[in-house]
Formats: C-alpha cells, sequence, structure tokens
C-alpha cells in the first residue's frame, strides 16, 4: 500500500480517484501546495500535483519519502525536474487529455473578441437592443499564424483551415513537414509569420527558449490590426508588450487564457503592467480554464491514475526530463 497525495482536486475528482485507487492511502490536500500545508504530504511515496503548485527544491526536501511527482497537466515547468533527479525522483505527466478542449476554447477567445460578444451580452443585459459600436470583423479567409503545431496546435490549424476557410501559417523549431505537406499548411520562419498572419495564436511549451517569444522588441513586427491569442503558457508573452500592442494600435484584440502573473492574481496583488491588460476591453483573459471541460478532467484523472499504477508496477509511464 502506497501513501498518495493529491492537491487542487474537486470533491467528485477526489471521490473518483477513491474508487479507482481503493488499495492505498489517499491524502487530500486543499488548494496548492506551499509552506503551510506540506506537512500533509510528508508521508506520501507519491505526489499528484496540478499547475498550481510549485514544487521546487524546498518543498520536495519536505517530503522525504517522495518517489513519484505526476502531474496533472501536460506542461510540467512547475516541478524543479534537476532536483527530482538529483533524488532520483520520477516525474511523469498527462501528454494528451485536451488537444480538442484547449483548440475549442482558441475559438471561443478568437471569436469574443472579433465579434465583442462580452459587450454584446452585457448591453443586452443592461436593457440595451443596439449594436451601435459593436461592429465586427469575420476570420473567414483570414491568416491564421500558429505557433506551436503539437496535438494542439495541429488541432487549431484544422479548424481555422478546414472550419473558417482560413489560409494557415505554422512556426516550430522542430516542424512536423509530413503533416504540413499533407495539410497544405506552411511552415515559415517566426518573424514572417508575426508580419503576415491576421491571427496569431500560441501553443508552445514554456521552455528558456520560449520564454517571452513575442516581446516588447518584436511586438512592432506583428502585423498591424493583428489579434493575439495564447492559450499554452503566460510566460511565452511579454505581458508589457500585449500592452504595447494595443496602446499602440499594433493589436486590434488579445483573448489569453494564460498570464505571466497568475499566481499572483490568485493571491489578490498584481503588477500595474498586469492591470492595465486586464482592465482594456480590447483583451478578454478567462483564469487558466481553456482545459477545464468535464471531458478533459476525466482524461486527467484517468491518465494521472495510470502512471501511479504503472509506477508501482515498476514500468513507469509517460516521464519526463
Amino acid at each position: 500500500m502506497a501513501t498518495i497525495a493529491f492537491d487542487q482536486l474537486e470533491p467528485w475528482q477526489e471521490a473518483y480517484v477513491r474508487k479507482k485507487l481503493p488499495q492505498h492511502k489517499l491524502v487530500f490536500i486543499e488548494g496548492s501546495l506551499a509552506d503551510k500545508n506540506v506537512a500533509q504530504a510528508k508521508a506520501a511515496d507519491i505526489f499528484a500535483t496540478f499547475i498550481y503548485s510549485k514544487v521546487g527544491k524546498d518543498l520536495i526536501a519536505k517530503m522525504p519519502k517522495v518517489k513519484l511527482i505526476t502531474t496533472m497537466s501536460t506542461g510540467f515547468d512547475h516541478i524543479d525536474l534537476p532536483f527530482c533527479a538529483k533524488k532520483k525522483i520520477t516525474v511523469c505527466n498527462v501528454p494528451s487529455y485536451g488537444e480538442h478542449t484547449v483548440a475549442e476554447h482558441t475559438f471561443a477567445l478568437l471569436l469574443s473578441v472579433t465579434r465583442r460578444i462580452v459587450e454584446s451580452v452585457q448591453r443586452t443585459r443592461e436593457g440595451r437592443f443596439d449594436f451601435e459600436g459593436l461592429l465586427g470583423t469575420d476570420i473567414h479567409g483570414k491568416t491564421l499564424g500558429v505557433v506551436g503545431t503539437g496535438r494542439i496546435g495541429r488541432n487549431v490549424a484544422h479548424i481555422g483551415g478546414e472550419g473558417f476557410c482560413m489560409k494557415v501559417l505554422a512556426y516550430d523549431a522542430f516542424p512536423n513537414k509530413e503533416w504540413a505537406k499533407e495539410c497544405g499548411i506552411e511552415y515559415v520562419p517566426f518573424e514572417k509569420l508575426l508580419a503576415q498572419s491576421d491571427v496569431i495564436t500560441f501553443h508552445t511549451p514554456l521552455t528558456k527558449e520560449t520564454t517571452h517569444m513575442l516581446n516588447r522588441k518584436n511586438i512592432s513586427k506583428v502585423k498591424k490590426g493583428a489579434i493575439i491569442i495564447n492559450t499554452a503558457r503566460g510566460g511565452i508573452i511579454e505581458t508589457a508588450a500585449l500592452v504595447e500592442g494595443l496602446n499602440k494600435g499594433i493589436l486590434r484584440g488579445v483573448g489569453t487564457d494564460v498570464l505571466e502573473e497568475e499566481c499572483a492574481i490568485k493571491e489578490g496583488t498584481t503588477s500595474k503592467t498586469c492591470s492595465i491588460l486586464l482592465s482594456d476591453p480590447r483583451a478578454y483573459v478567462t483564469p487558466h480554464s481553456a482545459f477545464y471541460s468535464r471531458e478533459a478532467l476525466q482524461r486527467i484523472l484517468d491518465t494521472t491514475v495510470d502512471n501511479i499504477n504503472a509506477f508501482l508496477a515498476g514500468k513507469p509511464a509517460n516521464t519526463v526530463k
């Protein structure tokens, strides 16, 4: 029997996990892992976490028995991998769960920007039934620039190209040329994508190379009137670049599910730059909820349970390095 600690689970998720892992001792930590509650995981052999827990060496050191950290997400930048390697702690992720879910949210944000959905709904709720000032724009026939062509990025490209008849450009450090040829999609250098795309959407992991991929230095290279969409990681885009792009008329609008300062916002503190973006009516910001469908959460839990069982069987699956 193993002691397995979970954080950030909703009650229905806790009940589901109990049914799937009845032979083990389960500990459920309310909220994200932090110094104030890490003692609850002190005896854990396995720790299952989500993105809002910053699992650094100080917290890991306070879980001396842990041999597996399995994140309930695709991204794993919130875990100190070098320290885990040093301590011989296996780290696993959920490589695939929301490629359709997040792609759908990408277009929900895009259509909200282009058709002024939030303002339109708010206006009718206030009892006004006119459309003055709500002029939208079509995305049919426009150029869609997809940055990152993993599972989510490819789905976005298909929806844009096949569903909205958009011309699709793509950028990826490791291009999938066979897929591009099959789908009639052109890979181009990043700066060319910025200059030619009417909509630029980001679907890359957050790494040293992708941090501030779009920034104040290259925001001026974006096609005038373009829309930026980000459902990947906040750190990929410098917040100040979005503010500058909107204020200088480079960007028509922004739709983002992620921000650099997500944790600070959750704790009630934000920078002046972030506050400016959040208050700009041309910026449509959702609270990192692109993944948040019942179907996607079910897939996350199932893969996490599989990761745990595989590790306990001596055959770790979905390991990351």
